[in-house]
């Protein structure tokens, strides 16, 4: 089974406006929930790909229990903890006039010392079962900055590929476990090297500890930097929509490709085209299956074989 961790998930709730309106009234012509935070995203790509998934982290609250609820309906594993707090909430606006996507995200619950170590005792018993691992997203009060660091140290321990998509210093931490794959976005890159060219600014990242660097590049697609070169993957032409939730597609896209072992460009060809069919979809952790199906033929792969 494939293992992801949302050590900060949410219940992302989603209004739809014809046309939003700053400091007024607004109606809002239809509502919907889902599971979210980036692990429970990647984990519901994954299960619609096929691939048995485990999504862990932490619930609580009445939203925790929604969650669960709807968690419940999908094909994923529900191994989320328990703690006392409240669940956090992401509230999506939706301006269907332009297409743009207002997102409010809460910060998410206190997770205590006791909480904490239970989750690192189920953490460390689903690894024993899993093909891999993906640790995603922001972290909540109460949990230490070096916990992705801690967390790939065991999954490595463990013999486990660790695929680690996060920000900041939790990122800047956890490269220096040597994550198998690392996946900023061309900002979070940025801000961690300095850099504004990716592909230097992915060499700079590689060089702090992950094996790979594959950073994603908005509609332009995603740039790879391994031991072996170095390619970059675009989609044919611009998908309009909704960019929400396209970057965990992204990563079950490259997560399915580690598991099923096939070479870095089929794995950028499959991360760029669920990412695209993602921008088509509703919500976050959905992907339109025609657009993904089109684009798997049709995404362009450039090789830089000099880059190392």
């Amino acid at each position: 089974m494939i293992l992801t961790v949302t050590l900060n998930a949410a219940l992302d709730i989603t209004y739809r406006v014809p046309r939003l309106h700053p400091h007024t009234t607004n109606r809002v012509t239809e509502v919907s929930e889902r599971p979210g935070g980036k692990g429970l995203n990647v984990a519901r790509v994954l299960a619609a790909l096929g691939h048995r998934t485990v999504a862990t982290g932490f619930a609580g609250g009445g939203t925790g229990a929604a969650l669960r609820a709807l968690l419940a309906e999908t094909e994923v594993t529900d191994a989320l903890v328990p703690v006392g707090g409240a669940t956090r909430r992401t509230v999506a606006v939706a301006d269907a006039a332009t297409g743009d996507t207002t997102q409010l995200n809460e910060p998410g619950p206190v997770v205590s010392p006791a909480e904490w170590d239970t989750f690192l005792g189920t953490y460390r018993e689903l690894l024993a079962d899993a093909r891999a691992v993906a640790l995603c997203g922001s972290l909540p009060p109460g949990v230490p900055v070096d916990v992705y660091a801690r967390l790939t140290r065991a999954a490595r321990s463990a013999g486990v590929p660790v695929l680690l998509d996060t920000s900041g210093e939790p990122l800047r931490r956890g490269l220096a476990a040597r994550p198998d794959v690392a996946k900023p976005n061309a900002d979070e890159l940025a801000a961690l090297t300095g850099s504004t060219e990716p592909l230097r600014a992915a060499r700079d990242a590689r060089r702090r500890g992950a094996h790979a660097v594959a950073a994603s590049l908005g509609p332009d697609g995603m740039l790879a930097v391994t031991a072996d070169g170095a390619w970059q993957a675009a989609p044919p032409r611009r998908i309009a929509g909704n960019p929400t939730g396209a970057g965990d597609s992204a990563v079950a896209g490259l997560l399915s490709g580690l598991v099923e072992e096939l070479p870095w460009p089929d794995r950028l060809t499959r991360a760029v085209a669920l990412s695209a069919a993602t921008v088509r979809a509703p919500a976050a952790g959905e992907f339109d299956a025609a657009t993904y199906e089109e684009l798997l033929s049709r995404v362009v792969v450039t090789d830089h074989p000099a880059v190392v």
